[in-house]
């Protein structure tokens, strides 16, 4: 699942993804996100943090343009499996999302 607020962004980063054929679900705020994961077809979640008003809720991976973000210290250490820096290098988020699927 890929969510940001950026229609395009999103857009572009989910083709790369079913490129390296992963099946991709695109949002564009965080509304519908604890629905959709709920629904069980989602193994990753990738967040745009630049995008999206994000506080302390579990993730997996996100996405920034920031090295630091002081207002996610507690998610930073215990929900994010990795945080990448944009723009998104796609072979590094495909080694990202094989170990993530694989741990």
């Amino acid at each position: 699942m890929v969510v940001n607020a950026n229609a395009e962004q999103c857009q572009k980063l989910c083709a790369a993804l079913e490129q390296e054929h992963f099946r991709t679900t695109a949002l564009h705020s965080l509304v519908p996100l604890e629905e959709k994961v709920k629904e069980g077809n989602c193994r990753v979640v990738i967040l745009d943090l630049d995008s999206l008003p994000v506080d302390n809720f579990l993730f997996i991976v996100g996405l920034s343009s920031r090295p630091f973000h002081p207002e996610l210290e507690e998610a930073m250490s215990r929900h994010i499996s990795s945080c990448l820096s944009k723009p998104v290098d796609v072979e590094e988020l495909v080694y990202w999302i094989k170990s993530i699927c694989q741990g």
